[in-house]
């Protein structure tokens, strides 16, 4: 099908490129066919036509004219035309010059115009009669979009849906803020009204989808523009960012869905790479849980400051063998190892770590599903707490230069056994950090959207089923933050590290999760309690109102980060530490759940459970 469209575009060519010589001779001469001068330069013109048509299509083919699929031309294709017209034109002159047999010099300039006019309309048509017969064949089909942005980036957007027709997709009006230009044409669309006449048009005009094609615009603009869009039923996509588009251009491959994270409105993190790169550029880095939704991106972002080696350790192999395939299809020079590993091992990991020698350590491996650890206490302590403690030893026997564990906020007065082993294993952090060459520090955040077992995930796979969506009580609040911004603090904080702290995130504004499922079924293009229904289920085990992430007694103090800020050590005591580790572990080989709770509240006084206990499960 290909070649064939080639051979007929290389036949039409030929024929158009004799036409043009005849009608520029026909022009030149006023229309005189009979005449001694029109008739002297045709002969001329004949006895070289066949070099002239193989000089021309050469040219053609050399400048890839028979590469562009027409009916998506634009104004790069019009420019190669030209310069094909006015280059074979060039080529053809010199032939002639060469072969002492000159063509009137006006005949060449009106052959190259000619060529513009008959070889870039042969193709343009592809063009009209695609968009043409598109409309014809799909208006009744068609979805109208609203496009919300009036420059480039629209435009863009505009011309992209213009040339895939076979998206049934019609851009019908434009929302733009500026004045000037309110009942401008864009690309033949209409610009219509500002932001505060978004709901209203999207309802006067039937709109089905709206694309906020503003890349350029903060993330609380983006944030206000949503929080308006979200009122209507309609689909809503965007434009991503500047810094995720390659070469600042769009497509229709770029444009994604508009999803929670816009609706957050935080500013990009912006990050120290200097300081970053002294400790990270060409050190062997070991990222523990590797695989898993923290893990991954901390080894996506680490292998941008080209470590001489990154190992990823993971117990799950599917995930680590993912992540692997990934970086090693984007970073084709990154000398990368992979473990199946577990940090329960201690054998393992002290072999793995005497074979590897790495200088950072980030340990993101733990069980972190609150109600699964409230019916498996022990797992919970052998995994988070012994885990800890074995890499923790491992990393100090072997001289890592930095060793940073990410903690979370469930660890701040704890409800639940999976908060109170991740202050257990911040005490590891802080005490042997008191006793070791090693600077151990801890990274305290909140909930990631779209990480592994996260509420986001379970709530889109719920609307997808028709719903309903679980919402465990009405004023449950969480503090959020994309898993991308969560791991640039992480590895900016392990640069501020200096041994003993635990570095606190800030997490800006805490969300409702009842607003935060309504929001979601809204960007969805469904109405909460109407088309999705939403069901409150009740407080799972362990769970809180609200997460905090300040202990009482920790203080906290700035750092040069503003949204980084360190808690004061209030557990260093590393031999009393192990003393009740040792306890801890006779706890578990021999006593049951009850009594591993029982125990983790003397090693965490201000630890709280909800009254589950063996006899219930």
């Amino acid at each position: 099908m290909k070649q064939r469209k080639t051979i007929t575009l290389l036949f039409l060519d030929a024929v158009l490129i004799n036409i043009s010589y005849i009608l520029s001779l026909y022009i030149r001469f006023e229309g005189d066919i009979v005449g001694k001068q029109f008739t002297s330069y045709f002969l001329k013109y004949r006895e070289h036509f066949l070099y002239i048509t193989a000089i021309k299509l050469i040219v053609f083919f050399f400048l890839k004219l028979y590469k562009p699929v027409w009916k998506y031309a634009s104004i790069e294709e019009l420019m190669t035309i030209v310069m094909a017209s006015v280059l074979s034109n060039a080529a053809v002159l010199s032939y002639m010059v060469i072969s002492k047999d000159m063509l009137p010099r006006s005949i060449y300039v009106l052959v190259a115009l000619l060529d513009m006019f008959l070889i870039g309309g042969v193709r343009f048509s592809f063009r009209a009669f695609s968009t043409v017969g598109g409309n014809i064949f799909n208006h009744s089909k068609h979805k109208s979009v609203m496009i919300i942005g009036g420059g480039d980036a629209g435009a863009m957007v505009i011309r992209e849906y213009k040339n895939h027709t076979q998206l049934n997709s019609r851009p019908v009006a434009i929302i733009d803020d500026n004045n000037d230009k309110q009942g401008q044409m864009i690309n033949g669309v209409p610009v219509v009204g500002t932001r505060n006449n978004i709901v209203a048009k999207a309802k006067s005009l039937k709109i089905d989808e709206i694309i906020i094609a503003m890349p350029s615009a903060s993330r609380r603009e983006i944030k206000d523009i949503v929080e308006i869009a979200k009122e209507t039923k309609c689909k809503l996509r965007i434009v991503p960012g500047m810094f995720e588009l390659i070469d600042g251009k769009v497509s229709i491959n770029n444009i994604r869905d508009v999803d929670i994270e816009d609706l957050l409105g935080r500013d990009e993190i912006k990050v120290d790479l200097e300081e970053i790169s002294t400790y990270l550029t060409n050190k062997v880095v070991l990222v523990t849980g590797g695989g898993g939704s923290i893990g991954s991106e901390l080894c996506r972002q680490i292998s941008r400051f080209s470590p001489r080696r990154l190992i990823i350790l993971d117990i799950y192999e599917n995930n680590a063998y993912e992540i692997q395939n990934e970086l090693l299809r984007q970073h084709k020079n990154l000398d990368l190892k992979t473990y199946i590993a577990s940090v329960r091992d201690k054998d393992r990991i002290f072999e793995l770590m005497a074979r590897e020698r790495p200088d950072v350590v980030f340990h993101a491996a733990a069980h972190k599903h609150v109600p699964l650890m409230e019916f498996s206490p022990k797992e919970a302590l052998k995994n988070n707490v012994f885990g800890t403690l074995n890499l923790a030893q491992a990393a100090d026997k072997y001289n890592v230069d930095k060793f940073v564990m990410i903690s979370t906020d469930k660890a701040v007065n704890p409800t639940n056994v999976m908060g109170a082993s991740k202050r257990i294993c911040e005490m590891i952090v802080q005490s042997i950090d008191r006793v070791s060459e090693t600077d151990f520090v801890a990274v305290r955040f909140g909930n990631v959207l779209g990480s592994n077992g996260s509420v986001i995930p379970l709530f889109k796979k719920q609307i997808a089923e028709g719903g309903p969506v679980t919402v465990t009580h009405e004023d449950v609040i969480r503090y959020f933050m994309t898993i991308p911004e969560a791991v640039q603090l992480v590895i900016q904080a392990g640069a501020m590290a200096t041994g003993g702290e635990i570095f606190i995130l800030d997490m800006g504004e805490p969300v409702k999760i009842l607003d935060l499922a309504r929001d979601l079924i809204r960007l969805s293009g469904f109405e909460p309690d109407i088309d999705i229904p939403i069901e409150i289920t009740g407080l799972r085990p362990g769970e809180k109102l609200f997460e905090e992430l300040l202990l009482d007694e920790e203080g906290i103090s700035t750092t040069k980060h503003h949204k980084i800020f360190i808690g004061k050590p209030i557990f260093t005591d590393y031999r009393l530490l192990l003393k009740y580790l040792d306890n801890a572990n006779e706890v578990i080989q021999n006593g049951t759940d009850d009594d591993v709770r029982e125990f983790v509240k003397t090693m965490v006084p201000n630890y709280t459970d909800n009254g589950i206990s063996t006899s219930s499960i």
